[in-house]
């Protein structure tokens, strides 16, 4: 019952930061929690360190070793998440049944979502690639590559949280020189991911258009799924719902093109273009000519009208 209790803040900064935590119109984006299972050491270690270097600063990181089995009881689990405000976490450990372990999941009101156990078969770290490196805090793009990643559920949601895990602050615009990362994850015929790190190198083309080199900087890793757990339909359907201040209404006689263009409809009446007064430009006067060819055409109408007239009496 202590974990249900509600306490109320005591002080300005207690209640600023129960204020923080509480549902926002526009959700920040996520930080993630590194924490260390009962053994955690290797590759296991080494990959937990990398992908801290990659999500910073949206990152906490516990040093203690915690006894938790997720699959079986994940409520230490969703304790030290809520205690640090943090809606995704890593879990690493290795045991002999299971090694080299490493467990990705997200939070939605403070229980488990989604939780995927991944068994690292190869691993380099960036240490090990002697190259230049990207800067810090540099949002990546992400390439999924294949078709598998949607043909099962469990699929679509581990690459789903893949993108939460990497996602960052939302930008209206972004300079060419700024994509300067790219994150690539492969799914194999035997159902691995793999996971490839790589530096985009902008090289002259003798157009306005840079050619495009990549560079691998590592992380590289190869992953076997072991266990999942996934929510229920409801459930993620819920935890992807938006509040209504934020859906756009769709407004009358408006349209987007493909690039983005908005268009609009005007509806008028019908124009009088006859009685219009519009400036005498002496160069849309007829010339004398062409009034002596129309009051000849005048003549021959009144004529044959004339003709008309008399054949019918």
């Amino acid at each position: 019952m202590s974990l249900l209790r509600i306490r109320k803040p005591k002080t300005r900064k207690g209640k600023k930061v129960l204020l923080a935590r509480e549902p926002q119109l526009i959700e920040p984006a996520r930080s993630m929690l590194f924490v260390d299972g009962r053994k955690c050491g290797g590759n296991v270690k080494q990959c937990m360190k990398d992908l801290n270097q990659l999500k910073k600063p949206l990152v906490k990181v516990l040093h203690r070793k915690n006894d938790i089995t997720p699959f079986d009881d994940p409520s230490s689990l969703e304790f030290l998440t809520m205690k640090n405000d943090t809606a995704l976490f890593t879990f690493g450990s290795t045991s002999k049944k299971r090694p080299d372990n490493i467990l990705i999941g997200r939070i939605f009101e403070n229980e488990v979502l989604d939780m995927f156990e991944l068994g690292i078969k190869r691993y380099q770290a960036i240490s090990e690639f002697k190259n230049e490196k990207i800067g810090a805090c540099v949002k990546p793009c992400l390439v999924f590559n294949g078709p598998k990643w949607a043909q099962t559920e469990e699929l679509r949601r581990l690459r789903n949280l893949f993108i939460d895990m990497f996602h960052r602050e939302k930008v209206d615009s972004i300079r060419l020189q700024g994509i300067e990362h790219v994150l690539s994850f492969t799914v194999t015929n035997d159902m691995s991911v793999l996971m490839r790190s790589y530096k985009i190198l902008l090289k002259k083309s003798g157009q306005k258009t840079p050619r495009i080199e990549l560079e691998e900087i590592g992380p590289s890793a190869d992953f076997s799924i072991r266990r999942t757990k996934i929510a229920s339909e409801d459930l993620y359907k819920l935890s992807r719902k938006q509040p209504k201040q934020l859906k756009v209404t769709k407004k009358k006689n408006l349209s987007t093109d493909a690039l983005g263009n908005t268009k609009g409809r005007v509806h008028m009446g019908k124009q009088q273009t006859g009685s219009i007064q519009t400036r005498r430009v002496k160069a849309l006067k007829k010339s004398p000519e062409e009034k002596r060819t129309d009051r000849q055409k005048k003549k021959v109408a009144l004529r044959a009208a004339a003709a008309e007239a008399l054949a019918a009496e």
